[in-house]
């Protein structure tokens, strides 16, 4: 090899050649060569979180006084660059990766420390004016930093998704005011049941993704409490006890996400529950996301053959070989997205479960597939409701005709001519085709103006309504 395009670095193993314009060092260099896992790296809000992290510890080093302003300015100086976007392509490890992310904090600590050094007069890999590990990693552990840094990504992808969410919500509270005159049949156990309003049914979903985005803001909250200062287990070896009072303080200074620091931080180091109440919530927001999707596409089912009641927006050709043929595509892609997550919350709650004593090992599989929950359930929703709920439509005379036909509205005569006699007429109806209205006036149980009440549709939708005009006679 051409040695003026290496440089040699030098670890407790042994030596090895770094290209000679790398920011990264011995230490990344490894851990790419041992976890060539997912054909990734770290995700970029890692990285970003890793460097707020070390440009608040050098900013609480030396307000502790351990170190000089130079390397503190210098430190900061090539963290903020990493924050704004730059040197990204210096993190060339792989997101699942043994060593409880040692290998994204030394990558992290060589690209800040040669920048760093860089930026002081030096030369790459000549770490005599900034070290990886005495200063751009003083007084932290992988232990701390790592999980620290794990937090705040989750939480700035988090409110992305919470935003999209949010959008999603209101989108259906408006197709509820949209669709509130239209009268359709309500269906339990996939059979005809009672008369429901389309928009009562989007106000339920509005409801339920409400309901989601409190779980989801709930749990975030619990990613503020940190862990910095804990350093490998804890307690808090070889932490100056100045730094460990200004770090966190001085970390929500840099990221503004309202981080405190634990009350416990042996517990801040060893558990991970907080990253599994997260996954819950995300999970459970897709499993209502998935029942939402699979109802819209049996309503939509047809147009033909189907039941129809619903049309949506037309957003690409169905088959290769049907002509005409278009497929409720957005609605199987939120199913898909469903199905991710679902699988990531159980590969996440293995992680947390299989930490032992002081550390859980296992967080950087946890981070990756949390992170791709996240994104995937903030992207998905945003195709959903941009591609399919703000342009959904409602088939307003097949929804009447289905009603109009319907035996279902017999549950809106059984307290005015009792059980066994609303029996009858539903058997009569179901084996003759004809109307539980003809049937009901031939029985001379009601007359024309009762069930003019009674089966009013919209009546049927609201509780009492019926009943009570009769009972005012």
């Amino acid at each position: 090899m051409d040695k003026l395009k290496f440089r040699i670095e030098s670890d407790s193993i042994g030596e090895k050649e770094i290209p000679a314009d790398a920011y990264y060092g011995i230490n990344a260099v490894r851990g790419a060569e041992n976890f060539g896992i997912t054909g990734r790296t770290i995700h970029k809000e890692l990285v970003i979180a890793l460097a707020q992290v070390k440009k608040a510890c050098a900013i609480s080093n030396f307000e502790a006084g351990i170190m000089t302003e130079e390397v503190k300015d210098a430190i900061v100086q090539a963290s903020e660059e990493i924050i704004e976007g730059k040197l990204h392509d210096q993190f060339i490890c792989d997101p699942i990766q043994g060593g409880a992310g040692t290998t994204a904090n030394m990558n992290a600590n060589e690209v800040i420390a040669n920048r760093a050094n860089e930026i002081l007069g030096g030369e790459l890999g000549v770490y005599d004016k900034v070290h990886p590990n005495d200063h751009v990693n003083m007084g932290q552990s992988t232990n701390d930093a790592f999980p620290t840094a794990g937090k705040i990504a989750a939480l700035q992808l988090g409110q992305r998704t919470l935003e999209e969410l949010r959008k999603l919500q209101a989108a259906l509270l408006e197709k509820s005011k949209e669709f509130d005159h239209v009268i359709k049949m309500g269906r339990t156990h996939l059979q005809d049941a009672v008369p429901i309003r389309l928009g009562q049914e989007y106000h339920a979903y509005s409801s339920v993704i409400k309901r989601d985005i409190n779980r989801i803001e709930n749990a975030l909250d619990g990613l503020r409490v940190v862990n910095m200062g804990a350093s490998a287990v804890g307690t808090g070896i070889n932490v100056d006890t100045e730094y460990l009072k200004v770090i966190v303080p001085n970390l929500d200074k840099v990221v503004d996400l309202g981080l405190t620091q634990a009350e416990d931080l042996v517990d801040g180091t060893n558990n991970l529950d907080g990253f599994v109440a997260l996954s819950s919530a995300l999970k459970t927001a897709a499993v209502n996301l998935s029942k939402m999707a699979n109802d819209i596409r049996l309503l939509a089912s047809g147009p033909r053959t189907g039941i129809s009641e619903i049309n949506l927006p037309e957003r690409q050709a169905g088959s290769s070989i049907m002509p005409g043929k278009v497929n409720p595509v957005i609605a199987e892609v939120m199913n898909q997205v469903a199905f991710n997550l679902i699988g990531n919350d159980l590969t996440i709650t293995m992680a947390a479960e299989a930490g032992q004593l002081q550390l859980n090992v296992f967080e950087p599989v946890l981070l990756y597939n949390l992170y791709e929950s996240i994104e995937t359930l903030g992207n998905g929703v945003r195709t959903f409701r941009e591609n399919l709920i703000v342009g959904v439509t409602a088939n307003e005379e097949r929804c009447k005709s289905l009603v109009d036909n319907s035996v279902g509205v017999i549950t809106a005569i059984v307290p005015h001519v009792g059980y066994k006699n609303a029996a009858k007429i539903a058997k009569i109806a179901i084996k003759t085709g004809q109307p539980v209205r003809e049937i009901a006036l031939e029985e001379g149980l009601l007359s024309e103006e009762e069930l003019d009440e009674i089966l009013d549709p919209f009546a049927m939708t609201e509780p009492g309504i019926a009943a009570k005009h009769l009972l005012d006679k």
